[in-house]
């Protein structure tokens, strides 16, 4: 990434931000990385860092401590213990334990926590931790950071005898205490330490009648420090015994050094772990005082700042009971630069800063104070141009300097650059200041850059409102009371309001009327033009965006009035053939008023009369079937052509029906005279030679299916069996289903026939009829139709 000028986190006071990450870091690491934290440009790396700091934040908020603490680098121990036989301090174990003790802390508080905070566990999801290093230490140091008595079995012994060396030590000196206190030989404060020994407080006129080893005297020389015979031996016997202690202590921390020596590539690795969660709890810290939350980002460059705040004002106004003013900016329509204007003093300054910081703030993985549907794009350049940057060394005036810079930014700037300029055009001849910032700004604008530029130049915010990717924006000014509202409003330029805020400076009238009087009257006409031709720009483009959500509206209204004449078409029909429906329910209830006189005739020896009755049935049955089939297919077909079906060979994607009747489906694949159709939501292999071409069916819901399909089924159905020659069980299963399907479609008479035999099929059959509850009447047909070897049904 490209930065510039040098001091650009200066200018945009990132620097602060970073000042305020430091305070909340637990460990010099978590400082140190603050210190040199990196602004990214890669989309998945600034995503992972965003959601980081946003668990933790959850963490904080969800009351579910994360178990950091104090902790201090032990890079430099480590180095030292890479080297063979080193020694390491027991202040450097205890350094090593801290940080082996958080990290042992943070695998435990994700046992139970892996799904909830996922992109954090992925920290150290690929790490295992190695417990027996906490082992070994806790073994010699207790938690107090001290060598633990019992480390070694020798310490142990030692430091007893030490112990009991110290109570002898007492009780001796107690009996030479009470000695010379009786003799008047010592001064009020007895005792006292001096090198380690404990010694007697002695008057000088008395030192001398005490027999021992003088080690000091007071600054008056009133008073000796005597260390009495009697305890001298005692004492050299704890010193002998402490020296063998700290031998020993050598022999253990040594000990220990060899053992942790192999795992100093993993303890680096758990140092690095405990500063990157350093750095991620600073930030969430952070981002709870300033109620920041996280915005999408996008892969592109992108400014959409939705009720921002610039955080470090938003802090110090919080600090000091103040309200703070947000903004909103959002690029649209192909817009890319914002030309900012407005009174001094407005906060025009302020808002292109707050741009700037919160755009360094995304790339380096903070949350910032915006609404969380903000979006972010992300620049690869930013440039600013801010302040006084003239330079007495390079002999650089103020606007030479921003010569500099922008040619800087001309030479190096492209579409993934972010640029912010304040005042610009300023410093030079207002007329050719503002020309040559017009030729920049046409440049920028060609380059395809992003940026915020504040001005006062009216020739720019001309530029702009001819100009398409460039944008006027303003902050408002109250001109009732003569002060900025510090809101932006973009779409329309602002004035200065020098005039106005000249009045509320009180400088004199007279010099305001002669100013005026030298601008004259073209000035000020010309900035209300402007701002009168924004305003009704700005509502010609609301207007249009309302048009065009109208227009959406009416297609969306039209497909509706579409969609329900559809439906009105199609109730339509259904309605024709619900009462088709009705008519062949009647029809069959006629029907079996029918048979019966038929069979009555039969009985009577009529043929003729029954031939002529039986054909006049199956001929009004048919014609029904036919009516309800037209209806069928008008309702659940599309509607085609006068060729309602095409002719010649079938192909992949034809809609096909068997020859034999049923729904139809569409052609997936043709394999030789294999052919696999899709009815519905069923998938079917069929022969080619058993397909003919059908109508594409019309996408109705399933319960529409339904109810036609038994109407179909009806229609279709064949009230006669035979089940000659057919065995036992399975013309008994044949005979249920027969049933079955007679009730579904409404039959009132059925013929089964068996044939006679010796009569077994024929009982059978009678018996499971009779598990119907719906079978009213079984009888015979009459001898010459068949007598015993049929039988007939009737249904109720």
């Amino acid at each position: 990434m490209k930065f510039y000028p040098q001091d650009i986190f200066e200018k945009l006071e990132f620097d602060k931000i970073k000042e305020l990450l430091e305070k909340y870091c637990l460990g010099e690491l978590g400082r140190e990385r603050i210190q040199n934290l990196t602004i990214h440009h890669q989309n998945f790396v600034i995503a992972t860092l965003l959601e980081e700091v946003r668990e933790y934040k959850t963490t904080l908020e969800q009351n579910h401590p994360f178990p950091l603490t104090n902790y201090s680098s032990i890079a430099k121990d480590l180095r030292m213990l890479d080297i063979v036989d080193y020694v390491l301090p027991l202040d450097g174990l205890r350094k090593i334990n801290v940080i082996l003790l958080a990290i042992r802390g943070i695998y435990k508080f994700f046992k139970n926590r892996k799904e909830t905070y996922p992109t954090l566990y992925k920290i150290i999801r690929d790490t295992p931790f190695d417990d027996d290093l906490i082992k070994a230490i806790e073994r010699v140091i207790d938690p107090e950071g001290n060598i633990r008595p019992d480390a070694s079995p020798e310490l142990m012994k030692i430091r007893k005898s030490i112990l009991g060396k110290y109570k002898e030590l007492d009780k001796k000196f107690r009996m030479v205490i009470g000695e010379y206190v009786s003799k008047g030989w010592l001064s009020d404060n007895v005792e006292s330490f001096k090198n380690g020994r404990r010694v007697l407080s002695v008057p000088a006129q008395h030192k001398r009648k005490i027999r021992g080893i003088i080690h000091d005297e007071s600054a008056t020389g009133q008073t000796a420090f005597i260390e009495p015979e009697p305890i001298i031996e005692v004492n050299n016997e704890i010193f002998g015994l402490e020296q063998e202690e700290k031998r020993e202590i050598y022999r253990i921390l040594k000990s220990l050094s060899d053992i942790l020596r192999p795992y100093t590539r993993t303890m680096r690795t758990y140092e690095g772990f405990l500063a990157r969660f350093d750095v991620i709890q600073a930030k969430a810290n952070l981002a709870i005082q300033m109620k920041a939350e996280k915005p999408k980002i996008v892969n592109r460059p992108n400014i959409n700042f939705k009720k921002a705040y610039h955080p470090l004002l938003l802090l110090k106004n919080n600090a000091e009971g103040k309200k703070t003013v947000p903004f909103t900016l959002e690029f649209k329509g192909g817009n890319r630069i914002l030309m900012l204007s407005g009174p001094n003093a407005g906060g025009k300054s302020i808002a292109m800063k707050s741009v700037g910081l919160l755009q360094l703030m995304v790339q380096a993985g903070l949350l910032i104070p915006a609404l969380e549907d903000s979006e972010v794009g992300i620049f690869n350049n930013i440039f600013t141009d801010i302040g006084d940057q003239q330079s007495i060394e390079d002999d650089l005036s103020t606007y030479s300097s921003r010569l500099r810079n922008a040619r800087y930014f001309v030479e190096n700037a492209d579409e993934n650059t972010l640029v912010l300029i304040d005042e610009f055009g300023s410093g030079t001849d207002p007329q050719m200041g503002g020309a040559i910032a017009e030729a920049i700004l046409r440049e920028l604008n060609y380059k395809k850059v992003f940026g915020v530029i504040t001005t006062h130049y009216s020739i720019l915010k001309i530029y702009a409102f001819k100009n398409k990717g460039i944008i006027n924006g303003s902050m408002t000014f109250n001109r009732e009371t003569l002060s900025p509202t510090y809101q932006m409003k973009v779409g329309r330029p602002g004035s200065s309001y020098a005039y106005e805020i000249a009045e509320k400076s009180g400088l004199p009238n007279k010099l305001i009327k002669y100013a005026k009087h030298k601008t004259g009257k073209n000035q000020n006409a010309v900035e209300q033009l402007l701002i009168d031709l924004q305003a009704e720009k700005k509502e010609l483009d609301e207007r249009l965006a309302a048009a065009e959500i109208q227009q959406k509206k009416l297609d969306k209204l039209i497909r509706s009035y579409e969609q329900l004449s559809k439906d009105l078409e199609y109730n339509r029909k259904k309605l024709k053939l619900d009462i088709k429906q009705q008519e062949i329910q009647q029809t069959a209830k006629v029907n079996k008023d029918l048979e019966k006189l038929i069979r009555d005739i039969r009985e009577e020896k009529n043929l003729e009369k029954a031939k002529t009755l039986a054909s006049k049935v199956r001929k009004e049955r048919k014609e029904l079937n036919q009516k309800i089939t037209k209806l069928t297919e008008d309702i659940y077909y599309k509607p085609t052509e006068k060729k309602a079906v095409k002719k010649g060979e079938i192909k992949v994607g034809d809609f096909v029906k068997l020859r034999t009747g049923g729904n139809s489906g569409k052609v997936e694949s043709i394999d030789k005279n294999r052919v696999v159709v899709q009815i519905g939501g069923l998938r079917m292999t069929v022969k080619l030679r058993d397909l003919q071409h059908a109508k594409e069916p019309l996408d109705i819901q399933d319960h529409k299916r339904v109810t036609i399909s038994k109407v179909e089924h009806a229609a279709k159905f064949e009230s006669r069996l035979d089940i000659r020659g057919v065995r036992r069980d399975e013309a008994l299963h044949l005979v249920e289903a027969f049933v079955d399907e007679a009730l579904v479609s409404n039959a009132s008479t059925l013929r089964i026939i068996h044939g006679k035999g010796d009569g077994i099929l024929r009982k059978a059959v009678k018996q499971k009829l009779r598990e119907f509850k719906d079978v009213m009447n079984i009888y015979h047909e009459p001898a010459e139709r068949g007598g015993d070897g049929v039988t007939i049904i009737e249904l109720g």
